[in-house]
């Protein structure tokens, strides 16, 4: 309890930038163990933190009672009561219950009041009322509702084939606002009058909807169809014109060829058609008159009727029946809308049952949704909570909150949709203000926040901590003075150089320290936030241009026959002159970011390296050049401004890479040979080049070295992929822009299988694929619609050679439920064409084309080879993806 209360107040008011939880988990993790050592869910989690809470508060309500009884806020906000009159074995019977959680079936019902309906009602209660009851069962009903009330939705249950549990994912829905006014014992004698009408509507209902589907599904056969369609059907066959022959009669002369030939066939006619099909393939226009094609109709001779049709009728017989079935149809029409609109009537009529001013006065609000992802015996848990004040929903998954929405929650906690589904609902009393309300200091009326909120003995609590975090700083400031003093000393000392060709002595690692080096990997392990405020401290507050200028006593000889001295501006740094040896010089090399953080960090560390020599001043660039790397990886920058396109060494970080990997990397970045425009940049490059020689082979796994970075090559040639297919997508050169979104999706899907940080925004990539998919198969499908043979031909080439592949990519992940609808969109514009007329060549390559279209295989079929990449400097790439991304007119997703 102590703990708890400890932990909330420095979550509240505490200067660090992470409170450490550890001592109150431990207490929970003893608390809460169970015998047989498995994992708990929410509710027995919940239940069992609930009755500790309640027994604690208990101890301290009596410890300071004054004669009166105790109250225990625990009860007071989470506890209700609930009175149960039923009857069991034919004798009446009231009991009055506590409850805490209120647990809910979710299995076979739809939403949160027909669980809760459920949940009131056990057992036969027909006859509860009456007299003379002989069954058994009983009616719960709320005699006192806690301001804040937990349902626990029962998505479990045992699977008794498999002998295991099993969740349930069936869609539940549950309101923003719940009106708990028909569960109330005041309102019980209007709530049973108001089921036992809505039970007899339900009863009504289901015999509307049983003669309606007579009239939708008429017939005796395995087959039915709607009875208006069957009249109307009957009226076009009396309608059509006799005809006095048999179909049979008349199908000589075109008989198929690969048919059995009529006894009596022309021999000109066998002279037209020439061999079978089965020798050779048929190209008459008799024979492709009657190769079955899906979805068009076998052409037949044009005397003949398109529709069967009576042999012999009269006009009386035909006014007779015409009349009949006009009649008829007219009938079946009124009755089946008759039917239609009785039974939405009677749906209305159910859901404003409980719509009038009586039932709607015990508002609850939605607060909390705890949403569970996964199985039965594994899975991940998340929460949305309300933020009242700012009108939002806020999701806490882990070390991330974000802001949310409604959409969002409801997709993730309904279930139906994936794996995921609310396991607990927290609803609070709408009308109690004092919950959500801000406090406020009683004599200056002034809101409270922070530390103001807390009671005293917190306040004092939290007070101590940050005077303790503080004292923490100082001493960390002096000992890395006193590190620093140390190196300046010990590089005063002359040492005998070594032979170059001596090797390393076995033992800890010595590519970071030379004799009585501190070990830069220390530093670069050390607690973030600690030497982040340490940074911060250190910094001078002095422009780019002052940092970087050298002082007066080193200034720069003439330069060498062989050097050459260029003035280099640098964004966001300055304008320099620096000379170089010639040829050893990259002008894009220095513009990079890379570059200007590590001049950057030379600079900052200048008094280091004038008091205490290059390799002091080497330690203290890395460590300023680590640390701003390591804030940028742990900032949320907007989609435009991605840190990971500048710096490798943030990529890594944020994917969580290897200590020695990233160490590496900074240490080559110290080592590039462009520093050598200065002494004091040269002197600590040769540092650096000394400490990468220092290296011994089984210190840093060269294998995964390269493989981290090919990871961020890949990254950089996804991101060129998804930027230049963007601005193709704005130019709205679709075809071009869909080639490289493919790539860059399928490159992007790859990294992310690694981890969630490695890649781009899956659902930003998606969107713009499918927008140029559907954006071709509409041009493809006006290119089609208009009847001229190259146009015809160019829309199937769309069709063929960039969209049918492309197919599989969207089937092949049932889960973008989006893009399966964009297939079916596709698939549906084509399939339209079915039922109209049309040339027979258009029908014939129609027929031709449809089969690839509806092909449900998702089997992915090569592409050409990838499109050509234009070859961009860091600068160019990240300017470009920042100008695509902020002119984009529609994100369907916030951020990575």
């Amino acid at each position: 309890m102590r703990e708890l209360r400890y932990l909330f107040a420095l979550l509240v008011g505490s200067k660090r930038k992470y409170v450490d939880p550890s001592r109150a988990v431990e207490i929970l993790k003893d608390a809460f163990k169970s015998n047989d050592s498995q994992q708990q869910d929410v509710s027995e989690f919940t239940h069992k933190l609930l009755d500790w809470l309640e027994d604690a508060f208990q101890i301290k309500a009596e410890e300071e009672r004054d004669g009166e009884k105790p109250k225990n806020p625990m009860v007071e906000l989470f506890y209700g009561r609930f009175l149960a009159v039923g009857v069991l074995e034919g004798k009446k019977f009231e009991n009055t219950e506590m409850f805490g959680q209120y647990p809910l079936q979710v299995n076979g019902f739809k939403d949160l009041h027909e669980c809760l309906e459920a949940a009131m009602i056990e057992g036969e209660i027909e006859s509860l009322h009456s007299e003379n009851s002989a069954k058994s069962g009983q009616e719960h009903w709320f005699t006192e509702l806690p301001p804040v009330l937990t349902f626990e939705l029962s998505r479990f249950e045992f699977n008794q084939a498999l002998g295991r549990p099993e969740k349930i994912h069936n869609k539940l829905e549950f309101p923003p606002i719940l009106y708990l006014d028909r569960y109330m014992h005041k309102n019980r004698e209007i709530t049973r009058i108001k089921r036992d009408e809505i039970k007899r509507l339900k009863e009504y209902l289901t015999v509307l909807q049983q003669r309606l589907e007579r009239y939708l599904s008429y017939g005796s056969g395995p087959k039915r169809f709607p009875l208006v369609d069957v009249l109307q059907y009957a009226l076009e066959f009396a309608s059509s014109k006799p005809v006095c022959t048999s179909p049979v009669d008349d199908l000589g002369a075109s008989a198929p060829a690969s048919g059995t030939l009529p006894a009596q066939t022309p021999p000109s006619t066998i002279e037209q058609q020439g061999p079978s099909s089965s020798d050779v393939p048929s190209t008459s226009p008799v024979q492709r008159s009657v190769i079955h094609k899906p979805f068009t109709q076998s052409r037949i001779p044009p005397d003949l009727p398109m529709h069967p049709a009576p042999r012999h009728i009269t006009e009386e017989e035909l006014s007779v029946l015409e009349g009949c079935l006009h009649r008829w149809r007219t009938e079946v029409e009124n009755d089946t809308r008759d039917l239609q609109e009785s039974i939405s009537r009677i749906h209305r009529t159910i859901e404003l049952m409980y719509s009038d001013k009586t039932m709607v006065q015990v508002p609850y609000r939605l607060h909390a949704v705890l949403v569970h992802e996964g199985q039965a015996n594994a899975g991940h848990y998340w929460a949305y909570i309300y933020d009242h004040h700012q009108n939002r929903w806020m999701k806490y998954n882990d070390i991330s909150v974000t802001k949310s929405t409604w959409e969002e929650l409801e997709r993730d906690s309904f279930g139906g949709y994936r794996n995921a589904s609310a396991y607990c609902l927290m609803y609070i009393n709408d009308k109690e203000q004092y919950l959500i309300q801000e406090e406020f200091n009683k004599e200056t009326g002034q809101i409270l926040v922070g530390m103001d909120t807390l009671p005293s003995d917190l306040r004092d609590y939290v007070k101590e901590d940050n005077k303790r975090f503080e004292k923490e700083l100082e001493e960390w400031d002096a000992e890395l003075a006193q590190k620093a003093q140390q190196e300046k000393l010990l590089s005063q000392i002359p040492r005998a150089p070594a032979p170059s060709p001596a090797p390393v002595q076995a033992g800890e690692p010595e590519y970071l320290e030379q004799p009585s080096r501190t070990d830069i990997s220390k530093h670069l392990k050390e607690d973030s936030v600690q030497a982040i405020n340490k940074a911060l401290a250190e910094q001078e507050d002095r422009g780019p241009e002052a940092i970087m200028d050298t002082s007066s006593d080193n200034a720069p000889a003439q330069p060498a026959p062989n050097q050459r001295v260029v003035e280099v501006a640098i964004p966001d740094v300055g304008t320099f002159v620096i000379e170089s040896e010639e040829g050893g010089y990259d002008d894009e090399v220095m513009l990079t970011p890379n570059m200007q953080g590590i001049i950057m960090a030379i600079g900052k560390a200048r008094n280091v390296y004038d008091r205490c020599g290059p390799e002091a001043g080497f330690f203290k660039a890395i460590k300023l050049e680590y640390t701003r790397l390591l804030k940028l990886a742990q900032e949320d920058p907007p989609p435009e401004c991605d840190y990971r396109l500048r710096h490798a060494i943030v990529y890594f970080i944020q994917n969580q890479a290897p200590k020695k990997i990233i160490e590496r990397t900074l240490l080559e970045q110290f080592g590039d040979h462009n520093l050598s425009f200065d002494e004091r940049c040269r002197n600590i490059m040769k540092v650096a080049q000394a400490k990468l020689e220092m290296i011994k082979p089984d210190e840093v796994n060269m294998e995964e070295y390269e493989r981290w970075h090919q990871d961020y090559r890949n990254f950089r040639e996804t991101t060129t992929f998804l930027m230049v297919g963007l601005e193709f997508f704005q130019k709205k050169s679709y075809m071009e822009a869909l080639l490289y979104l493919i790539y860059a999706y399928q490159n992007n899907k790859e990294l992310l299988s690694k981890g969630p940080y490695r890649g781009h925004d899956e659902e930003l990539i998606s969107h713009y694929r499918r927008e140029c998919l559907l954006k071709l198969n509409e041009h493809a499908a006006a290119l089609f619609e208009s009847g001229d043979d190259q146009e015809v031909n160019n829309g199937l080439i769309i069709m063929n050679e960039l969209i049918v592949p492309c197919l599989p990519l969207l089937l092949v992940d049932e889960m973008e439920e989006k893009d399966i609808v964009a297939v079916e969109d596709m698939r549906n514009r084509w399939c339209s064409y079915l039922g109209q007329e049309m040339e027979p060549n258009l029908q014939e390559k129609l027929t031709d084309f449809l089969p690839k279209l509806l092909d449900c295989s998702t089997e992915i079929k090569g592409f050409n080879d990838p499109p050509k990449l234009p070859s961009c400097s860091t600068h160019e790439l990240c300017e470009r993806y920042a100008r695509i991304m902020l002119s984009l007119s529609r994100t369907p997703a916030d951020g990575r």
